[in-house]
């Protein structure tokens, strides 16, 4: 296959090196590759006898009417030249986009792969047991259960429920405190009753786990403590329940609970924090004869690091313990968005089975280090001036100030009364800028800096300040 392969002076040198080995021909085509125009490219093809042409990811215009008129297909290479050589080698043999940028289009294929993958090994697992509809066990995906703690304190608890199902949650669980009564239990459960998807309820006391009994599917947690009292209840509604050990041990606990007529049962060995006995309340996942559960939601609370990495590594130390549902949370700002993370971790589990790392697997949680770092070519330049301290002066933009802040996943920028809102930085600026809202060239550079600073705290679930460091 010989390749046409359009490039910029800047990026040459890298180009030539990927296309080593290749029937390709590297063509500059000016000092910046994504400056090509249509009528360039066709100048070129035309010029030789081509099967295919490689212009830059970063390119904007469309190729289209060159590809009817030449009737060699012009595919989007990666924004990065230093990516090339890993994209060279799949022209002819995958397919490419003419629109999305190669790394981007091979990307979404691989993920999209990988969920599929994700999906065929849950259609054909064979679990241990069902409950409303989720598998649990055997060699089915471990679920995760999402923690709403103190739901009767929760003024839209349907709303939050469903939330958490949105976001990734195979079993969401309703805990009670102690100032709960069967009640307010019931009015909960009659909130959410019909939500047709796997529900617990949490708390050791027998009254409120029989005022659940009518909706919950799963019940945390009995031991020997309230087994005699409430065991028949919930073996008659036919819910399943998580074991934990009391002052009997778990597998006394486990056969009491079959003897009382729980067919369903997960087994809890109780993971400790870090610094409170971690590893060794590892030591206490074996076989039970039941399905695990593994409380990594405990650990990641009581943990002040980002939840993302933290997730992934519990979500592999659970697969190797053998655990079957995965507790999550997020009780605190810092753990916002560990259901999702959680999810995905469990997904990256599945796909880890027939490999030994869970790396390269087409899905993963990295957010804010890249997977390989970039080398891009030094910059050129004759001379350069050295930045001078910007002044404290203020002179303020005559057609007024804005206030910036974030509404959910929309940046909003309020001017004289009026507000524009967003999700992306750039349509922001773009809008006060065309509706005349900006007089000041540094006035327009401060609003471009506050309006993505903006956008990275949605983008990363953090707190926003105007003015202030990010």
């Amino acid at each position: 296959m010989r390749i046409l392969l359009p490039t910029g002076a800047a990026t040459a040198e890298i180009v030539r090196r990927a296309a080593v080995g290749f029937d390709a021909d590297v063509v500059v085509t000016g000092k910046i590759a994504s400056f090509l125009t249509p009528r360039a490219l066709r100048d070129l093809i035309v010029k030789g006898d081509y099967n295919a042409v490689v212009v830059s990811g970063m390119c904007t215009v469309s190729f289209e009417q060159v590809e009817r008129e030449t009737g060699v297909p012009v595919y989007r290479g990666p924004r990065h030249a230093a990516d090339l050589a890993g994209i060279l080698p799949l022209v002819g043999k995958v397919p490419l986009s003419r629109t999305v940028p190669a790394e981007d289009f091979l990307a979404a294929g691989k993920a999209r792969d990988a969920r599929e993958r994700v999906a065929a090994a849950e259609n054909d697992a064979g679990p241990e047991f069902v409950i409303r509809g989720t598998m649990i066990g055997g060699n089915s995906r471990m679920k995760v259960l999402a923690e709403i703690m103190d739901a009767h304190r929760v003024e839209d608890i349907a709303g939050l429920v469903e939330g958490y199902f949105s976001q990734g949650a195979d079993i969401v669980d309703l805990g009670f405190g102690f100032d709960a009564t069967p009640a307010d239990v019931k009015r909960v459960f009659s909130a959410v009753e019909e939500i047709d998807r796997p529900l617990a309820v949490d708390t050791q006391d027998p009254d409120l786990i029989r005022a659940a009994l009518f909706r919950a599917d799963l019940i945390l947690s009995l031991q020997n403590t309230n087994l005699p009292k409430v065991g028949k209840d919930v073996a008659r509604a036919g819910a399943a329940a998580v074991m934990v050990p009391g002052t009997k041990t778990l597998t006394a606990n486990i056969a009491w609970a079959r003897r009382a007529g729980i067919s369903c049962i997960i087994a809890d060995p109780l993971l400790q924090p870090v610094g409170s006995g971690l590893v060794a309340s590892l030591r206490q996942f074996r076989d039970y004869g039941c399905p695990l559960f593994f409380g990594a939601g405990n650990v990641v609370e009581l943990l002040d690091a980002d939840s993302i990495g933290a997730n992934a590594l519990l979500a592999g130390m659970a697969q190797e313990a053998g655990a079957s549902v995965i507790f999550s949370s997020e009780h605190s700002d810092k753990t916002r968005g560990s259901i999702r993370e959680m999810r995905k971790a469990t997904e990256m589990m599945v796909l880890a089975r027939d490999r030994p790392y869970p790396k390269d697997l087409g899905i993963d949680l990295l957010v804010l280090k890249e997977k390989r770092r970039r080398r891009e070519p030094p910059l050129e330049y004759e001379m350069a001036t050295v930045a001078k301290p910007m002044t404290g002066e203020i002179t303020y933009d005559p057609k007024g100030n804005f206030r910036i802040g974030i509404e959910g996943d929309q940046i909003v920028a309020v001017i004289n009364g009026k507000a524009v809102k967003g999700t992306r930085w750039q349509d922001v600026l773009f809008t006060l800028l065309s509706e005349g809202h900006v007089s000041l060239l540094d006035h327009a550079g401060y609003l471009g800096r506050e309006l993505y600073k903006a956008e990275l705290a949605i983008r990363y679930g953090r707190s926003f300040e105007q003015d202030g460091e990010f």
